[in-house]
């Protein structure tokens, strides 16, 4: 009786270890992916601190982007030349993209002339080209933000005139993890592979 007791004893002590370990196992592999979901890597541009202002007048940093595939184009909305090509690029792609990357892809706009771009200028310029709702996003900061977020895309652009700017023609795709992936250059091209790459970073999002 002694002995049935005994194996008894062993046998719930092991079925009570192996439910430890595994809820053990279970809370480590949360851990490591809480810890995961918090690692910036070196090459994101969520590492930048810089603040921004979207059209609602709502002041964000980039990290608060982290989780979308960024497609994204630097732009002024006093501009008569290229920049009404650059909108017609962007709405192109995001037309194309398939249902299921709905809500995943934000199509965002960054301003390259802040002093001008108010967040109220810039809701203006969204109802005016019907982007005033998701997936489509605004942003302007400083001058000096501004800078440094363009030579990051490298976008190189310069004030001609108070009203004037000459600027690059550059279309960038990012991951969810802020990395760049791809950039489609130049006005009025074939977008079909900036299409695969958003997919691609689609396809690849944890």
């Amino acid at each position: 009786m002694k002995k049935v007791l005994l194996i008894c004893g062993l046998l719930v002590f092991a079925i009570v270890s192996c439910k430890n370990n595994t809820n053990a196992e279970a809370v480590t592999e949360t851990a490591q992916k809480v810890e995961k979901s918090d690692v910036i890597s070196d090459m994101s541009i969520y590492n930048l601190p810089s603040t921004w202002t979207n059209q609602n007048a709502e002041d964000i940093q980039l990290k608060d982007l982290k989780g979308d595939v960024l497609v994204m184009v630097m732009i002024y909305t006093t501009c008569k030349a290229a920049c009404p090509r650059l909108v017609a690029d962007m709405r192109n792609i995001e037309k194309r993209l398939p249902e299921n990357t709905k809500g995943k892809v934000k199509m965002i706009f960054v301003s390259i002339d802040p002093e001008t771009d108010t967040p109220e200028r810039l809701k203006e310029f969204a109802k005016e080209n019907f982007m005033d709702e998701e997936p489509w996003l605004f942003l302007r900061s400083t001058e000096q933000n501004t800078r440094e977020f363009a030579a990051v895309l490298a976008v190189k652009y310069k004030e001609i005139t108070p009203m004037d700017f000459s600027h690059s023609n550059i279309i960038s795709v990012f991951n969810e993890e802020g990395e760049l992936v791809f950039q489609q250059e130049g006005l009025g091209v074939n977008s079909d592979e900036t299409i695969q790459n958003i997919e691609k970073a689609i396809s690849e999002m944890q």
